[in-house]
């Protein structure tokens, strides 16, 4: 390669660079060096969590991993689902699970208000870079959401209960055909498990089984 060909190639690779969504560094990928060693700094050792519904996370809810999953969802980078699904996704592959080759993944679904407003499911596109690294099936719309809800977040422990009843039905693709496979729920964070429990037990009482849930960040499990 000549001289002047390394020299239009350099300035085509730093054109071509992109900003990282939380600190505005150019990179040649979705998240600069920098900022995805703080994030790996969030990852928990320990990411399953036997229960009466399971989960199964990358990483602790606090941190780089809050600040990227706000910028994802508020800030509209809906390009950061992709390594956060994928970092999901070791986790489950890692994870000594039984059941990992014989589900169906199923993502929280938002309400068609919120979806138009922000242009997109978080935990869709998580779902959907988690089936492609893992090779699980994605079902986008196993569940609906036909209520609108205020935000979990702003609600106590039990008011979050109270403000998901009746917040979701099957969803057209359960409809039509019901699943065999049992449903791997899939959303960005996991909290109070208010959110996965009501969508578990809509399926659960249509005689369709729900082994757990994957979710990129769990609250306050560091010690797990």
């Amino acid at each position: 390669m000549s001289n002047w060909a390394r020299t239009v190639k350099s300035w085509l690779d730093i054109f071509l660079e992109s900003k990282c969504p939380l600190c505005d560094r150019s990179t040649p990928g979705v998240i600069c060096p920098t900022c995805q060693r703080q994030l790996q700094q969030c990852q928990l050792p320990c990411s399953y969590q036997q229960a009466a519904l399971p989960t199964i996370a990358w990483g602790e809810y606090s941190g780089a991993l809050k600040r990227a999953i706000a910028s994802l969802k508020y800030n509209n980078h809906p390009e950061l689902a992709r390594p956060l699904g994928q970092w999901l996704a070791q986790s489950w592959l890692s994870a000594q699970l039984p059941i990992k080759k014989s589900v169906i993944v199923v993502p929280i679904p938002m309400h068609p208000d919120k979806i138009a407003q922000r242009g997109f499911n978080q935990a869709e596109l998580i779902a959907q870079s988690f089936c492609e690294a893992t090779g699980l099936p994605l079902k986008r719309h196993g569940l609906a959401r036909i209520q609108a809800t205020e935000a979990q977040f702003k609600l106590s422990p039990q008011a979050r209960e109270q403000n998901l009843a009746g917040a979701f039905a099957l969803g057209k693709d359960f409809l039509r055909q019901r699943p065999t496979e049992t449903v791997l729920l899939l959303d960005d964070i996991y909290t109070t498990g208010a959110t996965v429990r009501s969508a578990a037990q809509v399926l659960r009482q249509q005689q369709i089984s729900v082994w757990g849930v994957g979710a990129v960040a769990i609250a306050g499990r560091r010690s797990g």
